[in-house]
């Protein structure tokens, strides 16, 4: 189920940043050949207009095929130009190449708004619109081969009651600060926690704190915060939804810089990126706690897609658009064969960084 689930929002993602290459072009008077659903072989089409609408066999997304996107082959008439992607000024073309990363962001937008209104898990400590209502102790992450870790703990999961051989410490009583005192005062005991999974029954497991070698004192390998739900009316929803938006996209390019960055200075740290069965794993545990992280999730990832395309390299939207900032500031068009060739490699270097990343993915499941 978590593999259907997946594959379903990576179509889901993948369509609506076609969707809005799709759009402007249309908008902008630029012919669009096809707008497939899935990818071929081919199941069944339908023409409207210009445009043939297929659907397709193997569920991973969808594409548009833009007349002119690629230069032609040779001469063509003067009907044909006028509905060209090649042959239209410059900020039509990158409207259209910003378009796709423009709908990801919007589509993120919308269904982090949707949280809102069903009502979307937000720490105490938050001022905004709206009050933060029922709150419990949390676990917001877990270190790699920690005891926690160990134990089976993910983020997400909520803490009931923490428990040593003499003392013990129940939900009424958990706080961020009353739990970590309770691990450096119990840590010599092994130590029972009760936690809950989404909405699923209370489960047990037993930890034993280890040393950790920087602050000296005894961990579990958790940070917790006091989270509850913030429910907002559409209008203060959508509102709230800009602000998260625009606060997530900006952590993402900030994070994804940094990674770069290291990797140009071959400092970066692989367990940093996940590929495809990562993000499915990542997907099937927001599942098991519930429809609202699994919004949260996809809005996530859609926004780590938008600004992943928005990257100058070869075959990505932002490619594409350095392409063409060269083109006006040099004033002379880049050789259409150096643009192909340049997407080839690009894309070849994008699938054996996503070999690389997958099998670095699959290691981490043993």
């Amino acid at each position: 189920m978590t593999i259907i689930i997946f594959l379903i929002i990576l179509a889901l993602l993948i369509l609506v940043h076609e969707f809005g290459h799709f759009i402007v072009a249309k908008k902008s008077g630029i012919r669009v050949d096809e707008f497939g659903l899935g990818f071929p072989p081919k199941i069944f089409s339908k023409k409207w207009g210009d445009t043939v609408y297929t659907l397709n066999a193997l569920p991973f997304g969808g594409f548009v095929k833009i007349f002119g996107e690629d230069a032609h082959a040779g001469e063509i008439s003067n009907e044909d130009r006028e509905t060209s992607f090649v042959y239209k000024p410059k900020w039509i073309k990158a409207s259209v190449l910003v378009a796709g990363v423009f709908m990801n962001v919007v589509f993120a937008w919308f269904l982090i708004s949707l949280g809102f209104v069903i009502g979307l898990p937000a720490s105490s400590e938050y001022s905004g619109f709206g009050e933060v209502k029922n709150t419990n102790l949390v676990i917001t992450e877990v270190i790699q081969d920690s005891p926690a870790n160990k134990a089976g703990l993910i983020s997400g999961d909520i803490i009931l009651s923490v428990s040593s051989d003499n003392n013990s410490l129940q939900e009424k009583d958990l706080d961020t600060e009353k739990f970590q005192e309770f691990i450096i005062n119990n840590s010599e005991s092994k130590l029972v926690i009760t936690y809950q999974r989404g909405t699923g029954v209370p489960k047990n497991v037993t930890v034993t704190p280890t040393l950790n070698e920087v602050s000296g004192k005894k961990m579990i390998g958790v940070s917790m915060d006091e989270i509850g739900t913030l429910k907002l009316p559409v209008h203060l929803a959508l509102a709230e939804g800009v602000r998260t938006t625009g606060l997530l996209f900006k952590q993402t390019v900030v994070g994804l810089s940094q990674f770069i960055w290291d990797s140009v200075r071959l400092k970066s740290d692989l367990s940093q990126v996940t590929g495809p069965i990562g993000i499915a794993h990542v997907v099937g545990e927001a599942k098991s706690l519930g429809f609202v992280y699994l919004l949260t999730i996809v809005a996530l990832i859609s926004i780590n897609l938008a600004v992943i395309n928005l990257i100058p390299f070869p075959a990505l939207d932002g490619g594409r658009l350095l392409f063409l900032l060269i083109e006006a500031i040099t004033r002379r068009e880049i050789p259409p064969k150096i643009v192909q060739y340049s997407n080839l490699l690009g894309f070849v270097l994008l699938i054996l960084l996503m070999i690389v990343v997958t099998s670095h993915d699959v290691i981490k499941l043993f």
